[in-house]
């Protein structure tokens, strides 16, 4: 059984956090309406630049987790997380999280003082977009000296917003061995396709590197390590994203059963209306629970975050996958189609489930961390 050994603080919503949340809901609610989204989501870059430098200018969402000698704001993940959560209420298009969630830990992770230096404050600021490549899916990108140093090729494919980042992190092979490198792409080296997805909001792409310059990140043989702690921040960032997911449907539904009247009587009103709904909140403040503990424990670096993390992504995946089943069946005829804005959250909670590893993959490992299976069972 894990132990919860975190600062109880961490739990606990600060007046800060507090205000973090209304000020982002306030300037969310009148940007990213549905239709703003889809009209973000269809655009070139993908979502509203006007937007992404607000929010990292006026507000300082991107550099919240970032220590202050990069240009940071200093805080914790638990900040970022509420920050993660308002985002993923209204689906903001913007990448957000492979930008100042992935590329940004795996910077920290790499612990090389000169890669941070130039690659923390751009995120920060909002300048640079950036992205990870080859650590969340298998890749087969190999690095090697070239006459003005080193060179990327090969390709790696579904990558989070990899069309458009500034800056790829690219864990590749070397000749004494896996490592990360840091590659500005530019089109003469590096092509870039953009991949059709299920979530229109959350933009991958097949990136093929043709000799492309890149400078090494951290040691060598250090990629496996940094790409594991990506991925634990990965999901712990989807697990705060879901819980907002979770939060809206079950608020709009909500709001819909408790103003629609079918035989005379409002459909909320019916017992098993009543029941469903029950349900969901309760699997919904469950995935709040789960995702509080594991953000407490990224903010913290404590050693149980692998436990957490994977925790998080089964019960927060769980949540946002029931959530938008009753978001579509208790809407009725009108939840059943296109136009109706539940579809966008369909789309993301599913293409989400296998983001950093399915529920089913997720399993399996907890039994190893907590000691139940061994590897290999």
């Amino acid at each position: 059984m894990v132990r919860l050994d975190v600062d109880p603080a961490l739990l606990v919503e600060t007046g800060e956090q507090r205000q973090l949340r209304t000020v982002l809901r306030e300037v969310l609610s009148r940007s990213c309406g549905p239709g703003q989204v889809r009209e973000q989501a269809a655009s070139p870059r993908g979502f509203d630049r006007a937007l992404w430098d607000r929010l990292a200018g006026e507000i300082g969402v991107h550099g919240l987790a970032i220590p202050q000698e990069y240009g940071g704001a200093g805080y914790t993940f638990a900040e970022l997380a509420v920050a993660l959560q308002e985002t993923g209420r209204v689906l903001w298009p913007a990448p957000l999280l492979p930008t100042v969630v992935l590329a940004a830990e795996a910077l920290l992770a790499s612990g090389d003082r000169r890669a941070c230096e130039r690659g923390l404050p751009g995120i920060a600021s909002g300048a640079r977009t950036a992205t990870v490549a080859g650590v969340l899916h298998p890749a087969r990108v190999t690095a090697e000296r070239g006459p003005e140093g080193w060179v990327l090729r090969g390709e790696a494919d579904f990558v989070p917003d990899g069309e458009g980042a500034d800056l790829l992190l690219v864990a590749a092979r070397a000749p004494d061995g896996e490592r990360l490198f840091a590659c500005t792409p530019h089109a003469a080296t590096c092509r870039r396709t953009a991949r059709r997805v299920l979530d229109p909001t959350r933009r991958q792409a097949l990136v093929r590197f043709a000799g492309a310059p890149a400078d090494p990140v951290g040691a060598p043989g250090q990629a496996p390590a940094i790409a594991a702690a990506v991925l634990d921040a990965g999901r712990v960032a989807l697990a705060a994203e879901h819980v907002g997911g979770s939060t809206h449907a079950l608020d709009a539904t909500l709001d819909y059963v408790s103003s629609r009247t079918q035989f005379g009587r409002k459909v909320g009103s019916f017992q098993a209306v009543k029941h469903r709904l029950a349900d969901l909140l309760v699997a919904v403040e469950g995935a709040r629970s789960a995702s509080s503990y594991a953000s407490a424990c990224l903010a913290a670096r404590r050693p149980e975050l692998p436990v957490a993390a994977s925790a998080a992504a089964v019960v927060c995946t769980g949540a946002y996958r029931l959530a938008v089943t009753e978001y579509v069946q208790l809407h009725g005829g009108i939840g059943f189609t296109w136009e109706h804005p539940a579809h966008l959250y369909v789309r993301r909670a599913r293409a989400d489930e296998a983001l950093f590893g399915t529920a089913d993959d997720q399993c399996p490992r907890l039994a190893r961390l907590l000691g139940l299976a061994r590897d290999g069972d």
